[in-house]
């Protein structure tokens, strides 16, 4: 069946290293030469826009993942091709995990953090088999890694790490695990 969509956690923030900006720029750029669907949160700012729009021009199919609240406050990109509106953070999650093959976490914030531990605490209890790809730039996802290894080590990670995320530092990687 193969990778069709990939499911984005990554800052909203404009206040972040310019090189996070291009490596999100680089795997948006990957996602459409692919013909791949990004679903994200579609947020009109940040490490969002910035793959969003660039998997755009690459010939790849938009969906955002709308909060009432962020339309109310007049914070939706305009570069979607599919817009679903959802209650709240908790549906967003929800919509993007349901809609995505496998979920890419970009260098984010309390948010991402948030996304990622939706996605392997139901996959811990089975709703699913779907991995969490830590995009390792600039060594940005190493402490995460580390707390989560040390946790299984401890005892509070059920199964293996592997079930749960993979880590990659490049787009050949990336390339690599998108094409299975």
């Amino acid at each position: 069946m193969g990778v069709k969509s990939v499911g984005l956690f990554c800052a909203a923030s404009e206040s972040i290293d310019p090189l996070y900006v291009e490596h999100a720029r680089a795997v948006g750029n990957l996602i459409g030469e692919m013909g791949l669907g990004l679903v994200y949160g579609g947020a009109a700012a940040g490490l969002m826009e910035a793959t969003a729009a660039a998997a755009k021009a690459a010939g790849g199919h938009i969906t955002g993942v709308v909060p009432q609240l962020l339309i109310e406050r007049n914070r939706v990109s305009a570069l979607l091709d599919e817009r679903v509106v959802t209650r709240n953070l908790s549906d967003r999650k929800d919509n993007i995990l349901e809609r995505s093959d496998i979920l890419l976490a970009l260098p984010g914030g309390v948010g991402t953090l948030d996304e990622v531990f939706h996605v392997m605490a139901a996959a811990t209890i089975g709703y699913h088999t779907k991995r969490v790809v830590f995009y390792n730039v600039n060594g940005f996802w190493d402490g995460m890694i580390a707390l989560l290894h040390s946790y299984k080590q401890q005892g509070f990670l059920r199964g293996d790490c592997d079930n749960y995320f993979v880590v990659v530092s490049t787009l050949p990687e990336l390339k690599k695990l998108l094409n299975c």
